[in-house]
């Protein structure tokens, strides 16, 4: 692990002080924890829009799924 030092304003250190005293860790676990689900979030969003743009260029065909809808079994026959 590396130590790094980062510049934060009084209020954000004081939300995480009790963040961190109220969940029995500390400020360094909380911030990895933190980035880590910033990123986890960032790269969801990532995949997502990829998604998105994918559909705007290969728009989904009315009859696309026809082919499945004698799959489906919702439990009412």
């Amino acid at each position: 692990m590396r130590t790094i030092q980062m510049t934060l304003d009084d209020n954000l250190v004081q939300s995480v002080d009790k963040v961190v005293k109220e969940l029995k860790t500390t400020r360094s676990a909380f911030t990895r924890n933190a980035l880590r689900d910033a990123i986890n979030n960032f790269s969801i969003s990532r995949l997502e829009e990829k998604h998105r743009r994918g559909y705007e260029l290969h728009p989904v065909n009315k009859e696309e799924f026809d082919v499945w809808e004698e799959e489906q079994n919702w439990g009412n026959e």
